[in-house]
């Protein structure tokens, strides 16, 4: 939720408040880390926000299109990734619990994280994600949330099997 603030230039085009939809543990974060967007009375040029609640386990609905929840760790803490049809988000993850794992099968394309190659407490490493990838047998898998000690983008595309890439800004797909 870092990213916030740079909403603003969203709402002074459309003059509207932008959707955030969130559980209510997250909606709490959000209202303690940027409270000057949510007051009575907000600081002119706070950015418009409206807090939509979502439940973990409940699909919901944005214009027609239903979204699956997918409760995934990022270390200890539990946030969501999103199922939309075929496709997958999955960032910020470790672990995922089977139960969960189960509301991923027949997913076409998913966009996985894999922060380094060594170890981390909160996020896949470059194996676990390609591993990750191989059990979920998805048509293509995305690495994203790559850090700066990762490598370089043409020597570690060379560790990945196929239907494994790392993505890239810009990069488009059909699901």
């Amino acid at each position: 939720v870092a990213g916030v603030d740079d909403v603003r230039p969203f709402n002074f085009r459309t003059r509207t408040n932008m959707p955030l939809y969130a559980t209510e543990r997250v909606q709490r974060d959000l209202k303690n880390r940027f409270g000057y967007a949510f007051e009575e009375n907000p600081y002119p040029g706070a950015p418009l926000l409206q807090l939509i609640t979502i439940q973990k386990d409940t699909p919901f609905e944005i214009k027609g299109i239903v979204i699956t929840p997918i409760e995934i760790m990022h270390g200890q803490l539990p946030v969501l990734g999103f199922r939309i049809g075929d496709f997958a988000y999955l960032t910020d993850m470790k672990t995922i619990e089977e139960e969960e794992f189960q509301k991923l099968q027949g997913v076409k394309v998913v966009v996985l994280d894999a922060l380094q190659q060594r170890e981390h407490h909160s996020h896949m490493t470059l194996e676990e994600s390609v591993a990750f990838a191989q059990k979920l047998g998805a048509s293509q898998t995305y690495l994203t949330h790559l850090s700066h000690v990762m490598g370089l983008h043409d020597e570690v595309s060379l560790l990945l099997p196929p239907r494994i890439d790392i993505a890239y800004d810009g990069l488009k797909f059909q699901v």
